[in-house]
């Protein structure tokens, strides 16, 4: 019996060091400042983060031995990023807990106002698309039949024909699911992420239909991607702002 009473799962350990390098403001805000799928360098995340260089620096230590941040040095400058998708994906699911129900936290100022909404429009989620836009997407794909989301996120046989139509190329030897619900933390949807929402986004950049705006993880719809997403997808302009 006290065996029983004793005996702990050996991964109650890693778990609590796990929430503790998240259960930090600063850590936090540069978790979510990286979902955005790019580098930054540590003056810049002490920027973003409001706290002195040195103080950022014993955080990114503790992020990157923890294994949820991986790092590169050029010269004098210090880069780090989220790891991996899988990293991503833990911070979006926290997030997405933060306010529930859909309660909105309060912007301090006209400037946080701005820029929520302009996240909540349309953002990178890591690697996919997010906010109304990444939603939008979704549901175009899914009302195509191209996606179905009935028993999990899978791309159907016409679907993978779209993506390869469009020009749009699929690591299928990837260890990443080729399609996965990821939930929405503004919407409180999923959206489309894996490798499908991955090389969507990556094509929606590249090719110009979105733009990055301001510092943050907001993007655009461009005019060019709004003929392109109503010929493809048969998405209206009035649907992605």
């Amino acid at each position: 019996m006290l065996g029983r009473m004793t005996s702990k799962d050996p991964r109650a350990s890693p778990l609590a060091r796990l929430a503790g390098l998240v259960a930090d403001e600063t850590r936090a805000a540069c978790l979510l400042a990286l979902l955005d799928g790019r580098a930054w360098t540590a003056g810049e995340l002490a920027r973003h983060a409001g706290v002195a260089a040195s103080t950022l620096s014993e955080h990114l230590d503790k992020l990157v031995a923890g294994g949820l941040l991986a790092e590169e040095r050029q010269g004098r400058h210090r880069y780090v990023r989220l790891a991996d998708a899988r990293v991503a994906q833990l911070v979006e699911d926290l997030a997405a807990q933060v306010a529930p129900g859909g309660a909105a936290v309060r912007p301090r100022n006209l400037r946080e106002s701005n820029a929520g909404s302009a996240m909540a429009r349309g953002r990178t989620c890591y690697d996919h698309l997010a906010g109304r836009l990444g939603i939008v997407v979704t549901d175009a794909l899914t009302s195509r039949e191209l996606l179905r989301q009935d028993t999990g996120f899978a791309l159907t046989d016409a679907g993978i024909g779209w993506f390869e139509a469009t020009g749009i190329r699929l690591d299928r030897t990837s260890r990443r699911p080729l399609a996965r619900a990821c939930l929405d933390w503004t919407e409180r949807r999923p959206h489309l992420a894996g490798v499908a929402g991955a090389a969507l986004c990556r094509h929606a950049l590249d090719a110009g239909w979105c733009v990055r705006i301001g510092s943050e993880r907001a993007v655009k719809v461009t005019a060019t991607g709004e003929r392109a997403l109503s010929e493809l997808l048969g998405i209206e302009a009035g649907a992605l702002h």
